[in-house]
Order: C-alpha cells, then structure tokens, then sequence
C-alpha cells in the first residue's frame, strides 16, 4: 500500500479553517492520527465513536453491524460538529470511519470542502489491532463486515490515502505535509 493522494484536496488551505475526516475500518488508527494531526493543525478533534446513540453501541457491543439507516443519524452529528466548529474559526478534524462513498456524501452535505484522510489496512492487521483494544465496544468480529463494505475514496473525491501499517507520527507528518501542498 503506497502513499497516494486522489484528487488534490481543495480547501484544506485558504481562508476557510480546515474540516478533515480521518476515515477507515476499525483499528486503522483514525483516533490516534486523528488527535496527532489535530494538534499538528491546531484543530479540534472529533471523536466520532463518542457521537453514536447508545442503540448503535449496544448493537456494536453485541456483534451486529450497523445499517446504512442507522449509521444516518451518526453522520449527521458529526456534521454539525464539524460544521459548528468551522463556523466558529476553528479546523477540524474528525474521525469516522466513513466507509462509503454514501457517507462521505452525507458529511459532505454538511460541508463540501471536507478533506478526508483514508487511513489505508489490510484485514488482518485491522482485526488484530482491534483484538487487542481495552475497553472500545467494538469487537474484533466486527472487522470484516466494515471491509465487505467498504469503498475506498475514488480519484474524484477530495482524499487522500496513507499507509495505516506505517507509525502515526509518520502519517501526520505525511499527512500534514500532503494537506499543506495541496
């Protein structure tokens, strides 16, 4: 898996503050990179697991997949974070696994400007990272149903894909310098 970026991003420099979405399967890392780059950006971060209803973590927990239908509400809520903050001068970055281009949209919907960072894993190690998670609701069981759907961004959306495999500090800084470029 090699650094690639889509489509150059627009609007992740300019005047508008940033609004970043590190997306990807459970255990890519979108939390860690997320909080890193974050910094980095002096943005805030959004933590999207904190964001689902307690149904959808109930589901998780138990080993069922969320639907399209119940992953909605979800995507609205950290649209209007992300969108709450930006209108308030501050750059965002989010993280959400973001794993259709249908949902990418719907974020979207809310800003169009949002770059997303696809934080790119094979399934092994996804499911082994998650495995080995404490205290997360979802279950390492869970990891194959989030590959069956995912759709990786295409070459017509503003994103950009990096190496998951690789140590955050490298993907933020890669990241950083990617967004900064473009």
């Amino acid at each position: 898996m090699d650094d690639k970026a889509a489509q150059a991003p627009s609007g992740a420099s300019g005047s508008a503050p940033p609004a970043i979405v590190v997306m990807g399967v459970a255990g890519c890392g979108k939390s860690a990179v997320g909080t890193a780059l974050a910094e980095v950006l002096g943005a805030i971060f959004i933590e999207g697991d904190r964001l689902h209803p307690p149904e959808n973590v109930a589901r998780m927990a138990s080993g069922e997949p969320l639907t399209d239908q119940l992953r909605e509400g979800w995507l609205d809520a950290i649209g209007e974070r992300i969108v709450a903050s930006v209108g308030q001068g501050q750059g965002v970055v989010a993280a959400c696994s973001a794993l259709k281009r249908s949902y990418r949209e719907r974020l979207r919907g809310f800003r169009r400007d949002i770059v997303f960072l696809y934080l790119e894993i094979d399934p092994a190690t996804a499911s082994e990272r998650v495995a080995g998670r404490k205290g997360h609701f979802m279950p390492a069981s869970l990891v194959d149903s989030q590959f069956a759907i995912l759709e990786p961004p295409g070459m017509d959306e503003q994103a950009l894909t990096l190496d998951a495999i690789r140590p955050v500090a490298e993907l933020v800084t890669d990241a950083t310098r990617l967004l900064r470029r473009s």
